[in-house]
């Protein structure tokens, strides 16, 4: 059925080219979450252990079960997506729209210590609970806004090369919003001393422009989306597939798997690079804590310059190539950072600009490849199910993102690591073992996740010569129906 009262072609979603515009409101969607995510990688295990109190043990187990419930609402939110049917909105635009502002305040927060965490005897297992579930709640509304967000590059181009384009313009503004967050923490610590006000400032300011960008992107691809949507409810659809049945079709997809691998390697890399970073440049490297924004703002700004280098050299040499130069680098990167001494400042920040050649490409390539296997589901189906195919690749994805971050707190746990005690104002002297164990983390233990990513990569099998002619057949298909 066309339904035309709300003026809008399904010509336009086919055949014209994205409007910048389009792209920049799609781009802004990943602000926020970029912003949110970013200071909670960066920080989040800094400041439960250096500001709330609690044992990095504990603090691991705190992300991680946040993580796992991330990982376990992404299927659920994608299948609902898929099942959403909004005249005005479309499938994904009125998650991101209602979810925005419980996204923004669950996220806040994150960053409170409660008066009630701590009792006489020093036991933090109150902060933990309030931690937990306050974290399971904002996992759940990064899912309700994110995901969505994410699932809705398919329907934006069907185009190969404009779809590494599109992700250029989104992850402009998430490492862009990843770099804004630095300079916002760079300043907040900065100009205040109080180390838990310091988080609640940030974490306020970090929220309000979370928040705004979310509807920028919701009004802004509005007419784009539903254009595509009434072309879309124009053809009949198929009788739905059952979900276990659902599940068969897409751990068979060959490809998805692969994406899925090279995604959870490559981000494995950034979250254990990024979750270790502050504790390298203050206790390895005997800088100050405001330090370690500049370092981070070093890797983000590279990794900002060469999305636009590597999404023009893609077009050119392919995506493997692209993804096998920039995490060549970063791994050479990381096997300097396990070596470098303290006073040794201008070749970590060159270490730094080296790492963000590679988080660049770990941001843009497996983002890019997953249209593709959605595409040849639909040849192979007759279906578009794009909500399950995002939310199984990051439920995958964060369930080992999980499993990394555990295993960070743990090992410095293990390792002698000494937390600060509330209302303590100097950082106590960490022991060798506790600085082995930080080396270790910085560099051989994202170099292997990298390495197993390359692997991966190298035998991905949807080349651009196989993707044309997959829209080809798919192209004949629509013609015939």
């Amino acid at each position: 059925m066309n339904d035309s009262s709300d003026g809008y072609s399904s010509k336009s979603a086919e055949f014209e080219k994205l409007n910048f515009k389009t792209k920049l409101a799609y781009g802004a969607g990943d602000l926020g979450p970029a912003i949110t995510a970013n200071i909670s990688i960066f920080f989040l295990l800094v400041f439960f252990t250096n500001v709330a109190g609690i044992p990095p043990g504990l603090a691991g187990s705190i992300l991680m079960i946040g993580k796992i419930w991330d990982g376990v609402n992404d299927p659920i939110v994608g299948m609902l997506t898929d099942k959403t049917k909004s005249r005005r909105w479309g499938r994904r635009l009125p998650w991101i729209l209602y979810g925005a502002v419980p996204f923004g305040i669950f996220f806040f927060l994150q960053w409170i210590v409660p008066p009630f965490g701590t009792d006489s005897n020093g036991n933090v297992w109150g902060l933990f609970w309030y931690y937990v579930a306050i974290g399971i709640l904002s996992q759940t509304f990064y899912t309700v806004v994110n995901l969505p967000y994410t699932a809705m590059t398919p329907e934006l181009t069907q185009d190969y090369d404009e779809r590494t384009n599109l992700n250029s313009f989104r992850f402009t503004f998430s490492i862009g919003g990843s770099i804004l967050s630095l300079i916002l923490s760079k300043i907040i610590f900065s100009l205040i001393s109080d180390r838990k006000e310091q988080y609640v400032v940030l974490a306020l300011v970090c929220t309000i422009i979370s928040v705004a960008s979310l509807y920028w992107c919701v009004f802004g691809t509005r007419d784009r989306v539903m254009a595509f949507e009434a072309k879309r409810i124009q053809k009949e659809e198929p009788s739905s597939i059952p979900f276990g049945e659902q599940l068969k079709i897409v751990f068979s997809n060959r490809p998805f798997l692969f994406v899925i691998g090279i995604y959870l390697f490559s981000w494995l890399g950034v979250q254990i690079t990024a979750s270790i970073i502050p504790y390298f440049v203050v206790d390895c490297m005997r800088l100050k804590e405001s330090d370690v924004p500049t370092v981070m703002i070093g890797v983000q700004g590279t990794a900002l310059v060469m999305l636009f280098v590597w999404s023009y050299l893609s077009k050119k040499i392919g995506k493997k190539a692209v993804y096998f130069m920039g995490m060549i680098l970063w791994i050479l990167a990381a096997m300097g950072l396990f070596f470098l001494q303290p006073g040794q400042i201008g070749l970590m920040y060159l270490l730094a600009v080296m790492a963000g050649f590679g988080v660049s490409t770990a941001y843009l390539v497996p983002w890019s490849m997953i249209p593709d296997v959605i595409e040849l589901d639909e040849l192979q189906t007759g279906q578009r199910r794009e909500g399950i195919f995002y939310g199984f690749m990051v439920l995958l994805q964060k369930f080992g993102l999980a499993f990394g971050i555990f295993i960070v707190g743990n090992s410095l746990q293990a390792s002698g690591f000494k937390e600060t005690a509330i209302g303590q104002t100097t950082l106590p002297i960490q022991p060798e073992s506790a600085l082995d164990a930080i080396r270790f983390a910085v560099g051989p233990l994202p170099a292997i996740c990298l390495i197993c990513g390359l692997v991966l990569t190298y035998f991905y099998p949807i080349t651009r010569e196989m993707h044309a002619e997959m829209m080809l057949k798919l192209k004949e298909r629509q013609k015939d129906c």
